[in-house]
């Protein structure tokens, strides 16, 4: 099957009838994986990005004859970050299209809308990002995510800070209950070690006070500030922070785009590092990166770590749905995930003991001005 029998956004496809026991060997029926998420607007074209990373897994399985001789279909829909939008789609994915899983849903309100109909149907959810880890929480049983949470995150980056002997950061955060939490996560971390918090920013989520934010940062001379901020707030806030004397160093979480950022920046990126939460893409001492490049350059998908965690969550969806064996259900997809431990190039996904969150990959890389990342 090529990309173009992939199904996405309109909703059209093959029905497989409703009901929450989905037999992907039924005869002649393709394996339907569903999606609801971001796929326009400003955030369209990173979640695509991860999109077009699952589709290179799925389709090298589709070219090698698919899973038990059934072909995997994707049907994307677009919430656009609308909850209520989310809820719907999630509804028609799963009664309409009757989808045997749902990938790489995105944020945690969406999320949180779709989990009493994934909930209710048994439908797992695999690869969900930017969930934080209160919604993580209420989605057991039915989410499995394969990024870190926000709280190894924020702790591996503030433990860094403290192996450099950096004693006095500032934080600017997304100025939503997410971002309220993440800054919690943030303190508790800090407050193990000897880093003081000195001062803390909220930031729009449009940027409309980002200016204002970055000049409020200059009066608390802060050694480091970590930004819990998109690409477009982060940039205003950093070009705003250095105009008024501002002279920290810069460290993103991975929700900041560092290659989008750079280049928006230009020189002014420099030394600006980011937490990632998805292996190195060019890694070329490792197997599953080595094979995810090769694929995205005949796609023609970029690379990146956007493409790369997408892949890597189909990669897992896949093993699982592998392991299930032929009288594939979702009941028998959960047990699967839920007995599941593997390793993708340097990434151990481990959803035994109970788990819903199967990583806890954290490294830090820096960005250079053309965009690129250094390890």
């Amino acid at each position: 099957m090529d990309r173009r029998s992939f199904v996405l956004a309109t909703g059209a496809g093959v029905a497989l009838g409703c009901g929450s026991v989905v037999h992907a060997s039924e005869s002649g029926k393709d394996i339907v994986i569903g999606q609801s998420a971001v796929l326009s607007g400003a955030l369209g074209p990173s979640v695509l990005l991860m999109q077009s990373g699952g589709r290179l897994v799925f389709d090298e399985v589709n070219a090698q004859g698919g899973i038990g001789g059934r072909k995997l279909n994707l049907i994307a829909l677009d919430d656009a970050f609308n909850p209520a939008t989310a809820q719907a789609n999630y509804k028609t994915l799963i009664e309409k299209h009757n989808a045997l899983a749902c990938y790489c849903g995105v944020g945690a309100a969406p999320t949180l809308a779709g989990l009493p109909l994934l909930r209710a149907s048994d439908t797992p959810l695999v690869g969900a990002t930017a969930v934080v880890d209160s919604v993580r929480d209420k989605s057991e049983g039915v989410a499995y995510y394969t990024r870190a949470n926000q709280q190894r995150e924020a702790a591996t980056l503030v433990a860094h800070l403290d192996t450099l002997g950096i004693e006095r950061i500032a934080v600017a955060y997304i100025g939503t209950p997410g971002g309220e939490e993440v800054l919690a996560q943030i303190k508790q971390a800090a407050a193990k070690t000897k880093v003081a918090i000195v001062g803390a920013v909220p930031v729009a989520p449009d940027a409309s006070n980002a200016a204002a934010g970055g000049k409020a940062l200059a009066p608390m001379q802060a050694q480091a500030t970590i930004l819990y901020l998109t690409a477009g707030p982060a940039v205003s806030f950093i070009q705003s922070a250095r105009a008024n004397g501002a002279t920290p160093t810069f460290y993103g979480m991975s929700i900041l785009a560092g290659e989008v950022a750079a280049k928006l920046l230009g020189d002014q990126s420099r030394g600006i590092a980011i937490s990632q939460v998805t292996p190195y893409p060019w890694d070329s001492s490792q197997a599953d990166s080595v094979r995810f490049r090769e694929l995205a350059q005949k796609a023609n998908v970029p690379v990146g770590y956007h493409s790369y965690e997408g892949y890597i969550s189909a990669r897992i969806l896949v093993q699982a749905m592998r392991a299930a064996g032929r009288d594939l259900t979702r009941a028998s997809l959960h047990s699967s995930l839920r007995k599941l431990k593997t390793r993708v190039a340097t990434l151990n996904a481990d959803f035994t003991g109970g788990r819903i969150t199967g990583s806890e990959f954290v490294e830090l890389v820096q960005v250079r001005p053309d965009g690129k990342f250094l390890r």
